[in-house]
């Protein structure tokens, strides 16, 4: 069932979005080789609680971190750990919070130090997906043109759209419908309405758009082992437009700083 939220429940989930911005906005902060997602975990963990909300992603299914840190060929859901950032390295950073009875979940992807330039045009263009889909998330269209739109941008500058890992609904539950994939053909299922709220997400590979599961049953590769990035951002669906409850200009203004900071950096 699709629940369309109220105003004030979209305000709610603004609060959580915006928390995990922050967030984002603290680990980008310090960002640079040598430092560990383990770190990242603890510096997210700590900053959550101090502002009043509770990890959404600890415990769920099982799942034993505040966050989900994935490094490189990681598509989704790594696990932080001890292993030291190297010089060239992308993570993206997913997050999930819950205050005030309402969720918030978004993700940013991250260059350390210098990249290769096929690694920064990947993230660059991942993140052009998510704005064209997001240009889509509009009042009485199809929500499967999100879906087209991101394809399209992806596929088009050469990349592999990954399929079985998608967006969804977002509100008193991390996820609700519907799913929305970061593929498919326009103006074709559910229409959308006003005031549904949903995670955009786009995953983006380097090369093959196939994947792979680890063995510890969270960690998702790509299958050829090349680079890939993920963005998400939690948008209200408004007629003519979209609403952004999350914020990405705080993490930017904070990665630049970062960036011009350490002279390793880009």
């Amino acid at each position: 069932m699709i629940i369309l939220k109220t105003e004030e429940e979209v305000e709610l989930i603004r609060i959580s979005a915006t928390l995990i911005s922050s967030t984002l906005t603290e680990v980008a902060k310090v960002l640079k080789p040598g430092i560990t997602t383990m770190a990242l975990d603890k510096l997210a963990a700590e900053y959550i609680a101090d502002h009043g909300a509770i990890p959404s992603f600890l415990n769920y299914e099982g799942y034993p971190h505040h966050i989900c840190t994935s490094v490189n060929d990681v598509v989704v859901h790594g696990m932080p750990n001890d292993k030291p950032l190297r010089d060239g390295d992308i993570v993206s950073v997913d997050i999930g919070v819950i205050k005030n009875e309402f969720h918030g979940d978004h993700a940013y992807t991250f260059i350390i130090g210098e990249a290769d330039q096929e690694v920064i045009d990947l993230v660059r263009v991942t993140k052009e997906c998510l704005y064209e889909g997001i240009n889509h998330a509009v009042a009485d269209s199809y929500l499967t043109n999100i879906s087209s739109a991101i394809q399209r941008h992806a596929e088009g500058n050469g990349y592999g759209v990954v399929r079985e890992f998608v967006g969804h609904g977002l509100g008193r539950s991390m996820h609700e419908h519907p799913q929305v994939p970061n593929y498919g053909r326009r103006n074709e299922g559910i229409l959308m309405k006003e005031n549904l709220v949903l995670a955009i997400e786009p995953m983006v590979n380097l090369g093959t758009k196939d994947i792979h599961m680890s063995k510890d049953g969270w960690t998702v590769r790509t299958a050829d082992g090349k680079p890939s990035v993920h963005f998400e951002h939690d948008v209200c669906v408004k007629p003519g437009h979209a609403t952004i409850l999350s914020n990405y200009t705080l993490i930017e203004i904070a990665e630049k700083a970062n960036r011009n900071l350490n002279s390793s950096y880009y």
